[in-house]
């Protein structure tokens, strides 16, 4: 019997006809800011919006306690006039927009929902004055709105919330420690920060009063769009990320992508660095990074991430903001072009990267050579240049080798004398050098005009023959082989119809597959490359992806990682020995390879050290 079950409320199980009633407008704002505040960071990100859209070059933002009890936001934007103030705080009141086209968006906010939201919860006072008019204020607490009174400011506004959810004291226990949500508020300030380079950001923690500590501060940048997103990702992510990145600007069917991605050898263990914005929006997307993730999928092994700032602008039609009160979430007229444009962009920008390899690697591997302590810097003669080197070679006799050289060599390490063909045009000018000696029987080192490379020839081969291999498949497609027996795979209607979706793209990749009537469909063919599989297991593979991430790598990922396997067997191999025009010719072919800077993980071919480094080691400084 229902009232025998505990679970089922009592209101449900009543003889009563339940009765429809109007909520007054105290509990419509409590509710409607369940779903735009969930936390103080969340208030926070529509109250510093808010003051975007008002035109503001400098914004502050002071929190007490991870903004439990105090969120204090300054700008110096435009303001509101004192009869404006009730109507702010109305539910549904914004000058964003007039209602007419929804889909005309080119503000942050627009729902009019965020002050009467978190005046319904805590208690807010706005300060604020508009050219031409007084300063005033006005309160509100637990939506009770008093007067609008004068007040003291020179220009912008001023937002206070004190004593967050206390009017809801339920959702202060689903709060985290002070520590966790002033981190939080950080996240959002930093995002907001990079859509808007040129404004300066201010975060000072005030817990326990007084002026506090700056927490965060990025002061506005000058100069076009990736001049000044380029200081402001660096101020932000840090020096290493912009030095290591690529810059992005591509355009496909009325969309643009900008920013900047890092490369494939500068990644990292979780989707930290993944930072995606529409129309200057800051989102959190599964399109989005999908996408993202695909472009890399190549270069990367599965448990690393890349490291990037994007940014996807068109006409407001193309796009509906509108999807989620918090404004989180997107979705694009055409998905297709919005992805294709990431991937295609992505790719397009890391191919011209070339043999290019993150510098962090030099870091962390002039990091690992520590020197001895030294006493006080002992004379020591200027290094002669490089042209001196030369003319001092060319000046000795034949046969005339460093006394002791061939003693020095050992089973491990082999030199070798190379012979530059061009004096004119020395070897050591390319990007990798002029190969000098193989050590251990698999690092070749070479010299730079600036310094050394080394190179883990195995790594580098492996991948110079996996992009020749994918040359080739791209140039002749992906070879098929039928099955004598189609394999029938039942599913859900859903699954069928989303499998068909991408069924040509399936097949560009060697899965051939069709409808097969009612809830399954039919496997015709697979990869030949592949050989034998179960063919079941890929389609749920697929399906799972595509869930997921709205789209599907899992069939080109095995392809190609069969083809990253044959290129093992095929490269050359460690431990065996090089003559100096097989180093070269390795060194030449790099340079003229995209994505030859890491193996088929995303793990560096090469290391290249400075020479002002190394003779920093050695106190030669």
């Amino acid at each position: 019997m229902p009232e025998d079950n505990p679970h089922i409320s009592p209101a449900r199980v009543s003889d009563r006809r339940p009765m429809i009633r109007q909520l007054d407008d105290a509990a419509i704002n409590r509710i409607a800011a369940g779903e735009v505040v969930e936390r103080p960071a969340s208030a926070v990100k529509e109250l510093v919006e808010n003051a975007l859209d008002a035109g503001a070059s400098r914004v502050e933002v002071a929190y007490a306690d991870g903004g439990k009890t105090l969120i204090r936001v300054t700008d110096d934007g435009c303001g509101i006039a004192p009869e404006d103030l009730p109507l702010a705080l109305s539910r549904h009141a914004t000058s964003k927009i007039d209602g007419s086209d929804l889909l005309d968006i080119h503000t942050f906010g627009f729902r009019g929902e965020a002050l009467p939201s978190l005046g319904s919860v805590g208690r807010l006072t706005i300060i604020s004055r508009a050219d031409g008019f007084d300063a005033a204020t006005i309160r509100v607490t637990g939506g009770e709105t008093s007067a609008v009174k004068p007040a003291a400011l020179s220009g912008g506004t001023v937002v206070e919330l004190r004593d967050l959810f206390y009017a809801t004291p339920a959702r202060l226990k689903f709060m985290r420690t002070d520590r966790a949500e002033a981190q939080a508020i950080t996240d959002v300030i930093k995002r907001l920060a990079m859509a808007e380079p040129h404004v300066g950001f201010t975060l000072r923690d005030v817990s326990g009063g007084g002026e506090g500590r700056v927490t965060f501060r990025a002061d506005p940048e000058t100069g076009d769009m990736f001049d000044a997103l380029g200081g402001r990702l660096g101020s932000i992510l840090g020096r290493d990320f912009l030095d290591n990145a690529i810059q992005i600007d591509a355009e496909r069917d009325g969309l643009r992508l900008t920013g900047f991605a890092a490369l494939p050898t500068y990644s990292r263990g979780a989707a930290v660095a993944q930072f995606l914005f529409v129309n200057g929006r800051p989102v959190k997307d599964k399109l989005l990074t999908g996408a993202l993730r695909a472009a890399y999928f190549d270069f990367l092994s599965r448990d690393r991430h890349p490291a990037a700032a994007l940014f996807v602008s068109c006409d407001p039609h193309l796009v509906d903001v509108n999807v989620h009160p918090a404004k989180s979430e997107v979705r694009f007229r055409e998905p297709g072009i919005a992805r294709g444009l990431i991937v295609s962009g992505l790719r397009h920008a890391l191919a011209n990267a070339g043999h290019r390899a993150s510098t962090t690697v030099a870091g962390a591997t002039l990091g690992a050579m520590r020197p001895e302590p030294a006493g006080p810097r002992v004379y020591q003669m200027d290094r002669p240049g490089a042209g001196a080197i030369r003319q001092a070679y060319a000046t000795q006799p034949p046969g005339s080798d460093m006394p002791g050289f061939a003693e020095m060599s050992t089973p491990s390490a082999r030199f070798d004398p190379v012979v530059e063909p061009d004096i004119e045009a020395p070897q050591e000018a390319l990007p990798l050098g002029a190969a000098r000696a193989q050590v251990h029987e698999n690092y070749i080192i070479a010299q730079t005009e600036t310094g050394m490379v080394i190179v883990d020839q195995h790594a580098a081969h492996e991948r110079l023959v996996y992009e020749k291999l994918k040359r080739q498949m791209a140039e002749n497609g992906v070879a098929r082989q039928a099955l004598l027996i189609p394999e029938i795979v039942e599913l859900s209607s859903g699954d069928v119809a989303r499998l068909l979706e991408v069924s040509d793209a399936l097949a560009d990749m060697g899965l051939v597959i069709e409808s097969f009537g009612g809830d399954a469909i039919a496997v015709r063919e697979t990869p030949a490359i592949l050989g034998e599989i179960n063919a079941t297991e890929m389609i749920k593979d697929v399906l799972d992806e595509l869930a997921d991430l709205g789209d599907s790598n899992k069939v080109q990922a095995k392809v190609e990682a069969v083809l990253s396997r044959v290129a093992c067997h095929g490269s050359i191999r460690s431990g065996r020995w090089m003559r100096p025009e097989e180093m070269n010719a390795l060194l030449r072919e790099m340079e003229a390879t995209p994505h030859s800077g890491q193996c088929n993980h995303g793990r560096p071919t090469y290391v290249e050290l400075k020479l002002a480094d190394i003779e920093r080691l050695f106190g030669r400084t």
